[in-house]
C-alpha cells in the first residue's frame, strides 16, 4: 500500500525534522521514518473501519425507533438495505481488518459526534436515496454504493480531517494518498473470498522498504556533495537565501537520481516538482525544476550521470 509517493514524502518531511530538531542520530531518525511511514498504513485501515461505524450507527438509529413507545410503521419495518450491505458485511468480518482491530484497539466510539453528522450528510444524498429505492440487491451495487460515497464525501471531508488531526500528527499529510488506496480495495473486494479478502500490504514488496532506507540515508550521507552541486548551479543565489525546504527537496532527489540507476530522471524530476508545488513555496517548482534539470546536464557532462 505505501507507494514510492508517500516514501518520498516521508522522507523529505523526516529529513527536514532531522536537521530542523539538530538531530546528529541518523538511526533514530530512520526508525521515525518507518514508524511515520507504519501510521500511514494504520490510517488506510482506520478510514476502511470507518464504513463499518457509518454502518453500525445507521443499525443503532433503527433499534433506537423501534423502541420508542409508540413507533411509526415506517419505524417498526425500516428499509434495511444499507445496514444489510453485503460489502460492509464482508468488510466487517475481515480477518487482517479485525486483526488490526484487535492489536491496535482503535475504534470510532470516541467520534460518534462525526459518525453522526457524516451519516446524516450521507442519508440526504441522490446516491444514498436512489440505492435505497433500487430493487438491486447484488454484491456489486453493494460495493459499487460505498465506492460512490466514500469517493464524495470521505475523499474531501474538513471535518474528517479535524477529527484524523486530533488522533495523529502523523496523519496531517497522508490522508489524500491513503484514500486512492481505499478506494482500490473498495474496488478489488471479491464476494467470493469472503474473510479471507486481502488488503493491500503495508509495503509492496521488500524492494520498496529497502528503497525508502537507501533514499533516506543517502539523502543524509551525501548531503554535503549535493549541496555543493545545489549551489554550484544556483551562483546567482545565496544558498542561505533558498528556501530550506527546496533545498531538502533537491538533496533527496539527487539522492534518488544518483543512487537508483533503474529509476529513469524525468521520472524523478517530476515527482520532486510535484512535491515542491504542494510543500514549499508557489515558485519552488519552476525554480527546483530548472536547479536540477541544469545539475543533471552538468554530470553527464562529466560523465558522472549515464542514465537517461
Amino acid at each position: 500500500m505505501i507507494n514510492r509517493v508517500l516514501i518520498r514524502l516521508k522522507i523529505i518531511q523526516i529529513v527536514y525534522a532531522y536537521y530542523q530538531n539538530g538531530s546528529k542520530n541518523l538511526d533514530s531518525a530512520e526508525k521515525e521514518l518507518f514508524f511515520s511511514l507504519s501510521k500511514a498504513y494504520d490510517l488506510y485501515n482506520y478510514l476502511l473501519m470507518l464504513m463499518i461505524a457509518l454502518t453500525e450507527y445507521a443499525q443503532k438509529r433503527i433499534d433506537t425507533a423501534k423502541a420508542k413507545l409508540a413507533p411509526t410503521a415506517e419505524e417498526l419495518y425500516p428499509n434495511t438495505k444499507f445496514v444489510n450491505n453485503k460489502f460492509v458485511a464482508q468488510l466487517e468480518v475481515n480477518k487482517q481488518l479485525t486483526e488490526f482491530i484487535a492489536n491496535q484497539k482503535r475504534t470510532w466510539a470516541n467520534d460518534q459526534d462525526f459518525v453522526k453528522e457524516l451519516y446524516e450528510k450521507i442519508v440526504g444524498t441522490d446516491i444514498y436515496k436512489d440505492y435505497m429505492a433500487s430493487d438491486d440487491d447484488s454484491y456489486e451495487a453493494d460495493r459499487e454504493l460505498w465506492r460512490k460515497l466514500y469517493k464524495t464525501y470521505i475523499f474531501n471531508n474538513d471535518s474528517l480531517d479535524q477529527v484524523l488531526e486530533d488522533q495523529s500528527l502523523y496523519w496531517n499529510d497522508d490522508k489524500e494518498i491513503v484514500d486512492t488506496f481505499v478506494l482500490k480495495t473498495i474496488k478489488r473486494f471479491d464476494e467470493k473470498k469472503g474473510a479471507n479478502q486481502e488488503l493491500l500490504p503495508e509495503f509492496k514488496d521488500d524492494e520498496d522498504q529497502e528503497f525508502a532506507r537507501r533514499l533516506f540515508r543517502r539523502t543524509i550521507l551525501n548531503s554535503d556533495y549535493y549541496r555543493h552541486l545545489i549551489s554550484e548551479n544556483t551562483k546567482n543565489w545565496d544558498l542561505d537565501r533558498i528556501a530550506f525546504m527546496d533545498i531538502i527537496i533537491m538533496q533527496t532527489a539527487l539522492a534518488e537520481i544518483l543512487s537508483f540507476p533503474n529509476i529513469p530522471v524525468s521520472v524523478s524530476l517530476n515527482e520532486y516538482v510535484e512535491i515542491a508545488k504542494l510543500y514549499s513555496t508557489s515558485k519552488s517548482g519552476s525554480f527546483i525544476n530548472g536547479t536540477l534539470d541544469g545539475i543533471v546536464n552538468q554530470l553527464k557532462k562529466e560523465g558522472k550521470l549515464t542514465k537517461n
